[in-house]
């Protein structure tokens, strides 16, 4: 494996981790603290989370993670085999569908709906508490494994395929 491949794997895995772990801190605890505000409050901060999203490192690493997926996985299709090669590309469709796929389906479409309402207004309110949270804590939660998930698959694909590189040496 070309030494550059190596190191954007390497960069995957932690890159997969960190969204990972951004998505846990919102199913583990920031949902369930939005709840318990005045729904009106948790309303309008996660209006404020959802557009100030766009402008951190955050975005740059989720949406990166797509091509670079794209790339990792292409590469182990087109040039490694057996079990290592499925691992990265198992990494990479996980990752594509279980977490990029998903917020594009699910969470946007919900983070949309709930910046067009009004903060005051019941409908928000019930909205709000039994359709979003829930619902969009659920999905996001889904996107917590799937990240997860990939940077696993990644390094047990990474160290499989080092491994067996150095036992061929």
């Amino acid at each position: 494996m070309p030494p550059f491949v190596f190191f954007l794997i390497q960069l995957s895995i932690i890159a997969y981790a960190l969204v990972a772990g951004v998505f846990l801190a919102f199913s583990d605890f920031i949902m369930r603290s939005l709840a318990t505000t005045s729904s009106q409050g948790g309303v309008e901060a996660m209006q404020v989370i959802n557009r100030e999203v766009f402008r951190w490192v955050f975005m740059t690493l989720f949406i990166g993670m797509a091509p670079m997926s794209l790339i990792i996985g292409g590469y182990a299709w087109a040039n490694l085999s057996g079990p290592p090669a499925l691992l990265i590309i198992a990494a990479a469709a996980v990752y594509l569908v279980g977490c990029f796929g998903v917020t594009v389906v699910f969470n946007v479409p919900m983070n949309e709906a709930l910046a067009r309402m009004e903060l005051s207004s019941d409908a928000t309110r019930a909205y709000w508490l039994q359709t979003y949270v829930p619902r969009w804590t659920f999905w996001n939660t889904v996107r917590t494994v799937a990240s997860t998930t990939s940077a696993a698959l990644l390094l047990f694909g990474l160290l499989w395929l080092t491994q067996s590189q150095a036992q061929q040496a």
